[in-house]
């Protein structure tokens, strides 16, 4: 599915990981699993872009050109859940600082309360990865973007990756910076020369429903809860 904010592409895979997680008889250690195949390919792709340098290196053959990454990469996982996806990108981004975000939806506003925030003065990085598994209200989403902005990073350096996010949810991030354009990304990079800036959010899917007290439908259920096994019975 495509329109001209949007660009979707399906992939047999990860459908078929986020179906496992969608099972409420998924346990914990499964659950585990699933968030962080799924994180690691969303890694994968939405690195596409990072721009590369070159070095020369010899192997026991003779010599070659290798390559390296040229950002210095930050990962922001917001707490709780964000910790369930740290992993995946840290085995792709193995010196990658970690900043951890503290923000809990507020349950009778919806609302998003800051707690807590590991981001120093500075940010010594060039690209940040925000990690969420879900984006549901898109307010949390919201925030720690806004966190990020503040910090310093521009817009341009910054990829939420989520696992699922609703419509309302990635709508409401669009809306709350209409001068932006916002790419909502299954997999799948895309580019628009005629715009500066492009914040780029890679989901592995999307819901079309927000139930009324916030949750994504049909959705995975708490993640946090899921991820650490803390379902009250």
């Amino acid at each position: 599915m495509s329109d001209k904010r949007r660009h979707v592409l399906s992939h047999p895979l990860v459908n078929a990981r986020l179906s496992q997680l969608r099972q409420t008889n998924t346990n914990s250690k499964g659950f585990r699993e699933g968030i962080h195949d799924i994180s690691l390919i969303l890694g994968i792709e939405a690195s596409r872009d990072l721009e590369e340098e070159t070095f020369q290196g010899q192997t026991p053959v003779g010599p070659f050109t290798g390559t390296t990454i040229r950002p210095k990469v930050g990962l922001t996982p917001i707490l709780r859940a964000g910790l369930g996806m740290t992993d995946a990108l840290l085995s792709l981004f193995p010196t990658a600082a970690v900043y951890h975000l503290g923000l809990y939806r507020e349950k009778v506003s919806l609302q998003p309360v800051e707690y807590y925030s590991k981001l120093p003065p500075v940010p010594p990085i060039d690209t940040c990865f925000i990690l969420d598994p879900l984006v549901a209200t898109g307010g949390t989403a919201c925030a720690a973007l806004a966190m990020i902005l503040d910090w310093g990073v521009p817009i341009s350096k910054i990829k939420l990756l989520a696992v699922l996010g609703s419509e309302e949810g990635l709508n409401h991030v669009h809306a709350e910076y209409p001068e932006l354009e916002v790419s909502f990304l299954l997999l799948f990079s895309s580019s628009c020369p005629k715009l500066r800036y492009i914040f780029q959010i890679w989901v592995a899917a999307v819901d079309p429903t927000l139930t009324p007290d916030g949750l994504i439908s049909p959705g995975l259920g708490d993640t946090g809860d899921r991820l650490f096994n803390t379902i009250r019975v």
